[in-house]
């Protein structure tokens, strides 16, 4: 599995070698969200994942490939990358280093190597059977979530309570207000801060495969976890509830399941 950390590794690096000349460039974006709201999608997104994609063919023809831009690849295989080449896109178009690339393997349907890439910044959050390590440069350091027992004393995130519908919105309202501080607008990159130990707990609803799978095997090699609004593993709810120390999931999910899927 080393084997396949590695090569996640190169990946994020293609991808920033494609990404990295159009950020902050005054690149246009398309809209493909259309009556259902704003999503941006920029030429950035779309060649990083062709050029991901043309590197596991080569590399592994006999992968699977699930992205957010060129839809699904052989997604019964053993071995699957699920990919989202800009997670945070308006973030991106908008010149703020919060976006990240996610790379993560799934096997046997488990997201066993996940990876959040901040290539303006030079960093990549990487987890998995190895354990979880920031790279950043020539330079290397473990990751480790930190202590948090009660959720008065937790730092925790989410995107934009938009994403929320009434029932979700009510119960994040309710977890906000239980926190010490809550920031938002960070996308994928708050993730990387619970694994980091820098954050204590992420709360989402309305994410798709490529949106979560990466962050699992980071945050849970740095020995937090991530489970759905029910406390079960994430699945195809979206609901995403992710936090450093694991006493924190019940008190969270006291509202949280109230609006589970």
């Amino acid at each position: 599995m080393i084997e396949f950390e590695s090569f996640a590794v190169e990946l994020a690096h293609e991808a920033a070698r494609v990404t990295l000349p159009f950020f902050r460039s005054g690149i246009g974006h398309e809209d493909k969200g259309g009556a259902a709201g704003f999503d941006p999608v920029t030429e950035g997104d779309k060649q990083a994942e062709a050029a991901i994609r043309r590197l596991i063919a080569a590399r592994y023809p006999d992968h699977g490939v699930i992205g957010e831009e060129y839809g699904e690849d052989r997604p019964d295989a053993e071995h699957v990358w699920v990919l989202d080449p800009i997670d945070g896109t308006r973030a991106f178009i908008s010149g703020l280093p919060l976006w990240t690339t996610l790379i993560a393997l799934r096997v046997a349907e488990k997201p066993t190597v996940g990876l959040i890439a901040q290539p303006y910044l030079d960093e990549i959050f990487i987890g998995g059977p190895s354990g979880a390590r920031l790279l950043r440069g020539a330079t290397e350091r473990p990751l480790a979530v930190r202590a948090c027992e009660h959720l008065t004393d937790a730092v925790i995130s989410t995107t934009d309570p938009d994403i929320f519908n009434g029932a979700e919105l009510g119960a994040w309202t309710q977890v906000r207000a239980a926190a010490r501080l809550a920031r938002l607008g960070c996308d994928a990159y708050a993730y990387a801060m619970v694994a980091a130990g820098q954050m204590d707990l992420v709360a989402e609803a309305s994410l798709k495969s490529w949106d979560w799978s990466a962050l699992v095997p980071v945050i849970e090699a740095a020995g937090g976890r991530v489970v759905n609004w029910r406390g079960a593993a994430p699945d195809g709810t979206g609901q995403i509830l992710a936090v450093g120390d694991s006493r924190l999931i019940d008190q969270a999910l006291v509202t949280l399941k109230r609006a589970a899927a």
